[in-house]
């Protein structure tokens, strides 16, 4: 296995990975995403190749520089999504990218490498806890929609 950052030649095998991981996304919407990734100086993008040179699965990090939960410092390095076909997984292939992730984390003066997961996915929260990550805040966010004709009460 191999883990090499994506350039624009890795583009659409990163595009096809990354859609597999987060399917509701449109296409148009993820290539936008990836092009801000591959462009931004505090983000990153990992493919996982076999010895036969097959992308197997993706990685994307960033510096983030806003509140973290659970961080003691900033920037924190973030995993800001992680995949691998079904194929290959539970043969170590995540937990290398996580190795890897770490490594860049590191290289780029962070002490504390952060992820997250919806609450529903179980998958995710095994993998994480299994690759030594610690729980340190649960969530649920809400919103509300004000009808326009409750502006007139703002004082």
């Amino acid at each position: 296995m191999k883990i090499v950052k994506v350039t624009q030649n890795d583009f659409n095998e990163w595009l096809d990975l990354a859609l597999q991981l987060w399917s509701t996304e449109s296409v148009e919407e993820m290539q936008a995403s990836l092009t801000n990734i591959l462009q931004s100086p505090r983000e990153a993008g990992f493919l996982i190749r076999t010895d036969h040179g097959t992308a197997i699965g993706f990685m994307n990090l960033s510096l983030r520089y806003d509140y973290v939960p659970g961080a003691t410092q900033s920037p924190v390095a973030y995993v800001e999504g992680i995949y691998v076909k079904d194929e290959y997984r539970k043969q170590g292939v995540g937990k290398s990218l996580i190795h890897y992730a770490q490594k860049w984390a590191l290289e780029h003066g962070c002490g504390e490498l952060a992820s997250d997961a919806l609450l529903e996915n179980k998958a995710s929260y095994e993998f994480h806890t299994k690759v030594g990550f610690q729980e340190v805040e649960r969530i649920v966010t809400f919103i509300k929609q004000i009808p326009s004709s409750e502006s007139r009460y703002i004082v």
